[in-house]
């Protein structure tokens, strides 16, 4: 029960460490899209994302995919500058409900670069230990947790936002986004490695 507390704390603090916010920066450009009318495709997109990073987790902790770090690290704030200028340009019709399933395609793909980002972290709790399966389900479950509590805090803050402080969806979704893109355009200038 120990490892089982253990793995799953690390999951959880490691997507919501301050200091792994990429993570966080992410999931916020996927989710403020929708609201809690969108529950459905919420639950899909977390559950794509999901997909994809365990099976990129589990694919680098059997060594089965092995990508440099350093392209781990570029690749990911282009994953979330990609995400957040699509969400500006199609804010119309995200703010219209019209069907746009751009960020679920993004959740599943751009899911395997961040869980191969998740197993560096992951590879280094385990170390030398050959039983990793239970480990790395107790991880997932962890970064899963942390996942659910940042998308409903999104969605919760978008209520707020569009309820009680009256921006519209279309403002909500470009000026989050474009936030967004100003924290992660340094940390790309700083991921360049060539």
């Amino acid at each position: 029960m120990d490892n089982f507390i253990f793995y799953l704390k690390e999951g959880l603090f490691h997507v919501l460490d301050w200091n792994a916010y990429d993570h966080i920066l992410f999931l916020i450009a996927l989710t403020v899209v929708y609201d809690f009318k969108n529950w459905k495709k919420v639950l899909w997109l977390i559950s794509l994302f999901t997909i994809g990073h365990t099976l990129s987790l589990i694919l680098a902790a059997y060594k089965i995919v092995n990508v440099d770090k350093n392209w781990i690290e570029f690749l990911i704030p282009v994953t979330i500058i990609i995400t957040a200028v699509v969400n500006i340009f199609y804010a119309n019709k995200a703010s219209k409900n019209t069907k746009t399933n751009t960020n679920l395609i993004f959740a599943l793909f751009f899911g395997l670069i961040h869980g191969l980002g998740f197993s560096g972290y992951f590879k280094m709790l385990i170390g030398k230990s050959s039983s990793k399966l239970i480990p790395l389900l107790e991880f997932a479950l962890g970064i899963e947790m942390a996942q659910i509590i940042i998308v409903i805090t999104i969605l919760t803050l978008g209520f707020v936002f569009q309820t009680i402080f009256r921006f519209s969806k279309r403002d909500w979704i470009i000026i989050i986004s474009a936030i967004v893109i100003g924290v992660v355009l340094p940390m790309l200038k700083n991921a360049v490695f060539w």
